[in-house]
């Protein structure tokens, strides 16, 4: 029987150097998509596929982080005093529980593999999440529950993947097939940003659910592509050692909302799926559009 996954490790050290200056001052992972910042889509998604440990691998600078996830009573009691019920719930459901999360310093940026690393202390011998804030998946279920329902069947380690066009394949982790079941795909390998001949056009993005053997792979602090710890050449090495990896066609629409204009359209989609929100934006950008197409 597949052990069930209850902790996740989100990697987010980085400075977030894209979308400067607006990063110089305040995390890239509270930067808001409509009203919420990126971190908080990434929780929601966690705690609906019934992640109940949170660890964070941080570096200087991310206090705005920590923070957000505290309780803020000052706020509350003014907001349970003014009557403003809805702002309050929309309030509690940033806050964390004591114990629940847990933060971890990543001293040098040496790649998504070293930061994963850094946290092995509190994974121990469990199956267990990894989860990139710049990739957002709008999909119902939440794309990281898909993946923890289908590696309850499958066992082994998972990848969340998706079809991109083959000259794009040189910026993503690319699977080699072995065997194509559908919405699953079982690996015969992973190459990291391939720059020529890509095994196939299945990336993977931001979603992991990993065997606790990957940081045993870790542990070999091995440098990969761009000189850093890559976590794809750690999951290729389960494959290489005859254990299983399966990519998982997920359901949903994913952004980058590492880039700008990732994050762009994040905003609209995000912002056009609001009920509060849908008809105003929609009218707004159909006038954008019809100005535009008239000055042409």
């Amino acid at each position: 029987m597949t052990r069930k996954v209850t902790k996740a490790i989100f990697p987010v050290a980085g400075l977030g150097t894209r979308f400067l200056p607006a990063t110089k001052s305040i995390p890239k992972e509270i930067m808001t998509l409509v009203d919420r910042p990126l971190i908080q889509y990434a929780i929601d998604e966690a705690r609906a596929a019934g992640i109940t440990e949170f660890i964070f691998v941080t570096s200087r600078g991310k206090g705005a982080l920590e923070d957000y996830f505290d309780h803020s009573h000052e706020l509350e009691n003014h907001l349970r005093k003014t009557g403003k019920k809805d702002l309050l719930e929309v309030l509690r459901q940033t806050n964390m529980e004591s114990g629940a999360i847990a933060y971890i310093r990543q001293h040098k940026a040496m790649g998504l593999g070293h930061a994963v690393w850094c946290a092995r202390r509190l994974i121990h011998d469990e199956p267990f999440a990894v989860v990139l804030t710049d990739d957002v998946v709008m999909g119902e279920p939440p794309c990281l529950q898909q993946m923890i329902e289908a590696h309850a069947e499958t066992g082994g380690s998972m990848v969340a993947t998706m079809e991109v066009p083959l000259e794009k394949t040189k910026s993503y982790g690319i699977l080699d097939v072995a065997e194509d079941m559908g919405a699953i795909v079982r690996a015969r390998g992973m190459v990291e940003k391939p720059k020529e001949n890509p095994p196939s056009n299945l990336a993977v993005i931001g979603r992991y659910v990993l065997a606790p053997t990957v940081l045993q792979n870790l542990n070999k602090l091995k440098e990969g592509a761009g000189g850093e710890i890559q976590l794809t050449d750690a999951i290729a090495d389960e494959i290489a050692e005859g254990r299983d990896v399966f990519g998982l066609r997920f359901r949903g629409q994913r952004y980058d909302c590492g880039s700008k204009a990732g994050f762009l359209q994040a905003t609209v989609a995000f912002g056009l799926a609001r009920d509060d929100l849908k008809d105003e934006f929609a009218e707004y950008l159909h006038d954008i559009m019809a100005m535009r197409k008239a000055a042409e």
